[in-house]
């Protein structure tokens, strides 16, 4: 008779030790901490306004908390303020310039904004024009459509100028001139 390799109970207790060693212990459920936040609930309601910066690859929109639905102008106002501390370390910036002069913005008819400008448009960064009316479309406009349908027309001078320059903003955050029978 043959006597066992001395190995043999070693290769035995491998697989037992393999399956004990798995990390998983017998210890019953442990307190995690808080529960997840900053995603809302369903069925809940929290007004935001939604403007537009200026990021390391283009415009990128930021949600700020309101108290309520803010008017074009009370967003307007939230973007010239410029981004905050958070916003500015996520590598976003305002690309509209300090102006001699205020900026006025109001919604004129269900879907429209009126932005009045103290310089002309040729005077901003095509950037900026995003900025300021991609934030207008998103904030709270008479006709509930939504904000790519949304015109914006920019007056120039204060409204000195002959005609508006009307513009949209896409899903992107880039606006876009609209052209002689282009759908509205």
């Amino acid at each position: 008779m043959r006597t066992p390799h001395p190995c043999v109970p070693l290769l035995a207790l491998v697989p037992l030790l393999v399956a004990t060693g798995c990390g998983v212990s017998t210890t019953a459920p442990q307190e995690a901490g808080a529960p997840a936040s900053g995603i809302q609930r369903p069925g809940t309601s929290a007004d935001h306004a939604r403007l537009y910066f200026v990021g390391p690859y283009g415009l990128r929109a930021t949600t700020r908390p309101t108290d309520r639905p803010l008017l074009p102008q009370q967003a307007i106002d939230l973007l010239l303020e410029g981004p905050t501390e958070a916003e500015r370390q996520r590598g976003l910036i305002s690309e509209v310039p300090a102006m001699n002069g205020r900026l006025t913005a109001t919604a004129a008819t269900a879907g429209t904004v009126d932005i009045y400008l103290p310089v002309t448009v040729a005077e901003l960064q095509i950037a900026a024009v995003s900025q300021l009316a991609c934030t207008a479309a998103h904030s709270d406009v008479p006709g509930d459509r939504p904000p790519t349908t949304v015109d914006i027309r920019f007056h120039e001078n204060l409204g000195r100028s002959p005609a508006p320059w009307t513009v949209r903003c896409d899903a992107d955050g880039n606006a876009h001139p609209l052209t002689e029978g282009a759908p509205r």
